[in-house]
């Protein structure tokens, strides 16, 4: 498939200086020729099959187009490009998957025993619960814990006899700031971080800043841009949510 895709970018490249070197009426008359043949055949075809190499040629071609001219050049639109390039990314990404993807599924009986203790010991932490687990024989992470607490509806300790999640978010809302790192894929598959800052109050998005290699000092430096770009906002924002990435 490369070496294919290699071969028709060639071969469609080695036609550009013959182009160029036509006159400028052959190419006029040529270029008229060639849309009238292309209005000919979607008359004809319902639905055009591109090769991936077919694909490439048209977005390399797309760059030198202007964009209001391809309605009258292209048989794709651009969000037939970004569809593309996402799914082109996908393949990337994806991984051959086994029999049976994801983790094994946690035991019936375990999870029973999970949500027991969790009941019987309102003090006691989604790790306390992994520890104690582990004294009886049970290997399981502590995440899987703390997802069979969440999709039970139990609160994490010691809030289970105190108000819900939601309750407080609602409540705290307007001291509430959210953290996060959104990544996005360029045209050469090249990976960017975006490290965004929500407040929840607003669902107002502050963009701290864009990299390719988010290291925490990094991080701890866009958030102190952020904090004094805020400057007095900052004083009634008392809580900042995160997961539990180590930058």
């Amino acid at each position: 498939m490369p070496l294919s895709i290699v071969t028709a970018l060639v071969r469609n490249l080695i036609t550009v200086p013959a182009a160029v070197l036509r006159s400028r009426v052959a190419k006029d008359a040529e270029v008229l020729a060639l849309r009238h043949e292309n209005a000919v055949l979607r008359r004809q075809i319902a639905r055009v099959r591109y090769e991936p190499a077919d694909r490439i040629w048209l977005a390399v071609l797309s760059r030198l187009i202007p964009r209001e001219r391809w309605r009258q050049v292209f048989a794709v639109t651009p969000t037939t490009l970004l569809a593309w390039h996402r799914r082109f990314v996908a393949r990337k990404w994806t991984h051959p998957q086994r029999s049976r993807p994801g983790r094994p599924s946690t035991a019936p009986t375990i999870k029973q025993l999970i949500l027991r203790l969790a009941k019987e010991n309102h003090a006691w932490g989604h790790r306390r619960i992994q520890g104690e687990l582990a004294r009886l024989g049970y290997s399981i992470a502590p995440s899987t814990v703390w997802e069979i607490l969440r999709a039970a509806g139990i609160d994490p300790a010691p809030q289970r006899s105190g108000p819900p999640w939601r309750e407080f978010l609602t409540a705290q809302a307007h001291g509430i700031l959210a953290a996060d790192f959104l990544h996005l894929d360029t045209i050469s598959l090249k990976r960017l971080y975006a490290l965004v800052f929500i407040e929840h109050d607003t669902r107002r998005i502050h963009l701290a800043g864009v990299t390719a290699h988010p290291t925490a000092q990094w991080t701890v430096q866009q958030a102190r841009n952020l904090a004094m770009a805020l400057d007095r906002r900052m004083d009634s924002l008392r809580f900042l949510l995160r997961d539990r990435d180590s930058r």
